[in-house]
């Protein structure tokens, strides 16, 4: 019943190929697409420096997942990424090696999450693949773009810059359609003092007072560079764009934080310095507890031109299909 291209590969230095034309397809699983695929034993024989890695961009609510790091119970995006390309590719977690640009947390949003992965073998199209990885996401992830990538892009070291928006509905009454994705304040906030307060953020700060404990062991520096951090109405809603190199953990909800007890002038916008020399988190944690998870979101993840130009020979980046009209005259959704 589903049109799906055939899912070809092409091992590269050898003139073996494999593919899964011929309706190799099936609606198993709770409607879920299975695929036939190359034995394992086939992308064993394939060296390791043969491994050829794709990009892809992805978009999820958050509302039902334990965040984006992997773990299998209860299950995060990564392991519904992971799962996925495990059943098309054949392929173990350590072979695929995903790897996401931004490691959100429980409930957090993404519109522009990059994440890469590995394989012993060159897709010739990557439409259906792509079609393929969605096909088994549950309607809630979505790939948004897959693409070749060159050896040394990583989603996350390779990372220029990072963009995510906080929203807040304003209004004393919350919209019921907007309760899982935007925080609520029934407080008249001030977006001018709020504007004003954001602009003490931009530029390089230790923002050791902006971040939680990380629950790896990682040591990361304290020191950030904002680049903007914007303020703007949109009727109810007021959305916060911050754009930086990088960010600790937490930093962006805690930074959002402070704003929201500026807006509703409990606070003066030259308390944002303050706490930033204070350096120490207890000073935030005073006065402004971190904002809900659910009003954020990853919206994009900025890379040098260079290092996403494809390699030599890649198959066009798949942005998915448009289906063609039907020409049944029965009506159909």
């Amino acid at each position: 019943m589903l049109g799906l291209a055939s899912l070809r590969f092409t091992a590269f230095r050898s003139h073996a190929s494999a593919s899964t034309c011929g309706g190799n397809t099936s609606l198993a699983d709770g409607g879920r697409l299975s695929f036939l695929v190359p034995e394992v034993d086939q992308v064993d024989t394939v060296p390791p420096e043969n491994m050829h890695k794709w990009r892809m961009v992805i978009a999820y609510d958050g509302t039902k997942f334990k965040g984006w790091q992997y773990q299998p119970s209860p299950p995060t995006i990564q392991c519904f990424l992971e799962n996925a390309l495990i059943r098309i590719t054949k392929l173990d977690r350590k072979k695929l090696c995903l790897v996401g640009a931004g490691r959100t947390d429980t409930g957090v949003h993404a519109w522009g999450q990059v994440a890469h992965f590995t394989t012993p073998f060159a897709y010739d199209c990557l439409h259906s693949i792509h079609s393929a990885i969605n096909g088994l996401l549950p309607p809630e992830i979505r790939v948004r773009e897959i693409s070749a990538a060159r050896p040394e892009f990583h989603a996350r070291s390779s990372t220029k810059s990072k963009i995510y928006h906080y929203k807040i509905y304003n209004e004393a009454i919350m919209d019921p359609f907007h309760n899982c994705y935007a925080y609520h304040s029934a407080y008249k906030l001030n977006p001018h003092a709020m504007r004003q307060a954001a602009k003490h953020f931009v530029g390089i700060h230790d923002f050791t007072s902006f971040a939680n404990a990380a629950h790896n062991d990682r040591e990361r520096s304290p020191i950030k560079k904002i680049t903007r951090f914007d303020v703007t109405e949109m009727g109810a809603l007021l959305q916060l764009e911050v754009e930086g190199t990088g960010f600790l953990y937490r930093q962006v909800r805690n930074m959002v934080a402070l704003l929201l007890q500026v807006g509703k002038e409990a606070l003066p916008p030259d308390i944002v310095p303050v706490i930033i020399a204070a350096r120490d988190r207890k000073e935030l944690a005073r006065v402004a507890l971190s904002a809900p998870p659910h009003g954020l979101y990853l919206m994009s993840v900025n890379y040098d031109e260079e290092i996403l130009k494809p390699p030599e020979g890649s198959p066009p980046n798949s942005f998915g299909r448009t289906h063609q009209l039907s020409k049944c005259r029965i009506p159909f959704y």
